[in-house]
């Protein structure tokens, strides 16, 4: 729009107006601020002298100046980056201290340790500083690290620039790609890496060796690609191209092939040091969990223990090594996580327990450590201040387990309120100075203790389980879900092992709701995402509307469910995402009633071995057979899926899928529907089973799959006979 059709519609349009008004009064503002993580400006005087300061969002005083411009003001800008790592090997070294009895320099230990290498070529990095994603694990086990200037590689390599180069660096560290070098000038300074170039350090080397530059240039030259300033490398070219020409007898070809790698390079270089550095901090947590592997569990779970994700995963890590975690017990257990002697058991830290804090735990830890073991939960409660370790702390340690050695969690709640009266009337009297007609004579004065009644109604085990998620996060003394670990591994499939790879497969998978988020589509219908978890992992399930309508009022955190669906790894146009997910097509609650009737069969239900070929849809099938506007990825054609289960292997084609019906001509014959369903829940698979009720006909999907059988088959054939049952 011209300059005079826009007065014109300034002046006759209020709505362009307005807009217009707002438009100058924004331009030349700053949309927000940042603040660098570590970033730390230090001056000769008083900053206030030499910028605008300013009070950030998250609290600490900044400059009002960006970075580059407070470096030309002369100032010295360092980077003082805190790692919780550094305080978990602290930790460590404390537990190991106190444990074992010996003080370890971290700064003397030797890098060559083959023990420690053998940690990473295994991939067990979990808890490992910088190593303990998924893809770095696999490349680890590919590269299978024998020195530290293989940690200091990978630590590089593993960005999103280089990672392209990492395959490669492997194979040429194992003798499967040759090494080559543009020009033999480079070798020197690439040799250690294989020829690939990775480190700032090599192209500064380069520029001096193979350019002739100083080592002002050269640090210039890094200043330029680290910091990504294009004028400064055009300034830097020519000089860069007539060295190489020049002292390293380069081609100006050659050199300007290196010289369009660099800027490449610009995108993702990194320094060596800063590398080494993060590698040294790993080789020393991975040294911690070789050798001492309690502690360094037990201090990465006390630096954890607000973060409930981290300690799920680092829980399981010690299930996998061995180590017993333990609930938080009054007698053994520390403010932090501990290890208990030099056995293989870490006890829950009582600071972790919501309600409790690190100063009131330490001062129960204190009074313990002076005076002895608490006896008695009338004993505690006389040694310790009532006034500090009030009600809401009381419920939390009972409700967590803290005092199980001393009585059942629902009669020690049942008679809180008496034992607090009887420590306040000791601790009262004691302050006093009062004594009894006993003192007088001489004996100290004492008051019974308080006799613990049965409560008249037990909390159950459930319960319990939740009081110990919602105060620690987690489950600890057991899991909600022990009771259904047969049913789910014949049943279902673990949540873990349903990959993006499995994007379009069928599955069947099952666990306890601890997250809804339902949301109302376009259309005006509901749909919900669902967090479910089983004892190995933790995955989202994805309810259309068409089946919310069916099942959405059952969908309530902590109910039990067994879902059927495919894997949807595919956002909403069609790109592969690195989490799986499954776009349910059938949801089921598990009810305790059909927990307690269920038999075993030993055949467990694994996982497909492949997903189905995808074809990039707007919309998923799921959502276009709920016929709302909702779109999703995972949409795909049909082709035969290869299912393996522990007794034979079975071909799934969703082309013509198996279905089973069954007619039944007297809806009130019980004997034989429960026959029915303990014959089909003996043979999980992903076939439909579906009853004909009565002379109408009625059609009714049975809420399980099955794997058919002639065997079975047959069986309910006797059952119903050879005419109402067909498999087709």
């Amino acid at each position: 729009m011209n300059e005079p059709d826009l007065k014109k519609e300034y002046e006759t349009n209020p709505t362009a107006k307005e807009v217009i008004d707002f438009a100058m009064k924004l331009e030349g503002t700053i949309r927000s601020h940042g603040v660098h993580a570590c970033g730390v400006v230090i001056a000769p005087d008083d900053l206030v002298k030499f910028m605008p300061l300013e009070v950030s969002a998250k609290g600490p005083l900044a400059t009002q100046y960006p970075g580059p411009q407070v470096e030309e003001l002369g100032l010295l800008k360092m980077d003082f980056l805190g790692l919780s790592n550094l305080s978990v090997i602290q930790q460590a070294l404390r537990i190991i201290k106190k444990v074992h009895g010996k003080q370890i320099d971290m700064s003397k230990l030797p890098l060559d340790d083959d023990k420690v290498y053998e940690l990473f070529r295994r991939g067990d990095t979990t808890g490992v500083f910088q190593f303990e994603s998924p893809g770095m694990k696999r490349y680890l086990r590919e590269l299978q690290p024998t020195a530290f200037d293989d940690l200091i590689a990978m630590n590089a390599l593993y960005r999103p620039g280089p990672m392209q180069f990492i395959e490669s660096f492997i194979k040429r560290k194992h003798g499967e790609e040759p090494i080559t070098y543009l020009h033999p000038g480079l070798e020197n300074s690439l040799k250690n890496t294989y020829g690939i170039l990775i480190y700032q350090e090599q192209f500064m080397q380069a520029s001096k060796e193979w350019c002739g530059f100083t080592g002002g240039q050269a640090d210039t030259l890094r200043k330029a690609v680290g910091k990504k300033k294009v004028d400064l490398m055009n300034k830097m070219k020519p000089l860069f191209i007539e060295g190489a020409v020049k002292v390293g007898g380069a081609t100006e070809e050659i050199a300007e092939t290196f010289w369009s790698q660099l800027l490449d390079f610009a995108n993702y270089c990194f320094n060596k040091s800063h590398a080494a550095c993060y590698a040294l901090v790993a080789y020393w947590t991975a040294y911690l969990k070789t050798y001492y592997p309690e502690a360094f569990m037990a201090a990465l779970m006390t630096a954890d223990m607000r973060w409930t994700e981290r300690l799920a995963i680092e829980m399981t890590e010690c299930k996998r090594m061995g180590i017993q975690v333990l609930g938080p017990d009054i007698n053994e257990s520390y403010a932090d996580f501990a290890t208990v002697g030099k056995s293989k058991t870490i006890r829950f830290g009582i600071a972790a327990i919501k309600g409790m804090g690190k100063a009131l735990a330490e001062e129960v830890i204190d009074e313990r450590d002076k005076n002895g073991k608490f006896k008695s939960v009338c004993d505690f409660a006389k040694r310790v201040s009532g006034a500090k370790f009030n009600k809401k702390s009381w419920e939390s340690a009972i409700k967590t387990g803290c005092f199980d050695s001393f009585g059942d969690r629902s009669d020690l709640l049942y008679n809180l309120e008496k034992i607090q009266a009887y420590g306040n009337k000791m601790q009262k009297d004691v302050a006093s100075g009062q004594t009894d007609l006993f003192g007088a004579m001489g004996a100290a004065a004492e008051i019974p203790e308080v006799e613990i009644v049965p409560a008249p109604t037990k909390y159950t085990d459930k319960e319990q389980l939740m009081w110990e998620r919602d105060l620690m996060g987690l489950y600890i003394s057991a899991h909600p879900l022990d009771k259904y670990e047969t049913y789910f591994q014949e049943q279902c499939m673990p949540t873990t092992e349903i990959k993006p790879n499995l994007d379009g497969a069928t599955v069947i998978v099952g666990g306890l709701i601890t997250n809804v988020r339902s949301l109302v589509t376009k259309s005006g219908s509901k749909m919900a995402f669902v967090k479910i978890e089983d004892k190995v992992g933790e995955m989202e399930v994805i309810v259309f509307p068409k089946l919310y309508e069916t099942i959405g009022a059952k969908l309530v955190q902590d109910a039990v469910i067994k879902v059927t669906g495919k894997v949807n790894a595919t956002d909403r146009d069609g790109n592969k995402i690195d989490e799986a997910k499954v776009n349910a097509e059938e949801v089921v609650v598990v009810t305790d009633e059909e927990l307690e009737s269920y038999e075993s069969t030993g055949a467990t239900l694994k996982v497909p071995t492949k997903g189905v070929a995808q074809k990039k849809y707007g919309k998923s099938s799921a959502s276009k057979t709920s016929g709302d506007s909702v779109k999703m990825g995972g949409g795909a054609p049909k082709k035969t899926t290869t299912f393996k289960t522990s007794e034979s292997v079975v071909d799934a084609k969703p082309k013509k899928a198996q279905k089973m019906f069954v007619r039944i001509l007297d809806p009130t014959d019980k004997d034989g529907l429960v026959k029915l369903k303990q014959i089909c829940t003996q043979h999980p698979g992903l076939s439909e089973v579906i009853l004909v009720i009565g002379p109408d006909k009625k059609a009714m999907r049975m809420p399980f799959r099955c794997e058919f059988e002639d065997a079975w088959v047959a069986e309910l054939k006797d059952v119903f006979s050879e005419e109402n049952v067909v498999v087709k």
